[in-house]
């Protein structure tokens, strides 16, 4: 009976590094189970982010586009009594010629 005894002293160091081994399993286990969880909240914070970024952006967009119609507008009036004041300065050349 020296010889199972002997076998499970030799077998001893062999159990405890299994047994080390599973907790060590076990720890890496819950690590990765936490840090899945807190990548999903992390990446649902990102996207919360991201869709606010693309919001304010769609905003400035929108307030830049009325900013250039309202400044083409003023161009195109601008423009205009341009041409007439032109048409005027023209017609008063003519004018003061012709006396």
């Amino acid at each position: 009976m020296a010889a199972p005894n002997d076998l499970q002293e030799a077998l001893k160091p062999f159990h405890q590094r299994a047994s080390e081994a599973e907790e060590r399993l076990a720890r890496l286990e819950a690590a990765i189970s936490t840090t899945k969880g807190g990548l999903s909240n992390g990446n649902g914070e990102l996207s919360n982010k991201v869709a606010q970024l693309q919001k304010m952006l769609q905003d400035e967009k929108e307030k830049a586009l009325k900013e250039l119609q309202k400044a083409s507008e003023e161009n195109a009036k601008l423009r205009y009594r341009i041409t007439h004041l032109v048409r005027a300065l023209q017609k008063a050349d003519g004018d003061s010629t012709l006396k």
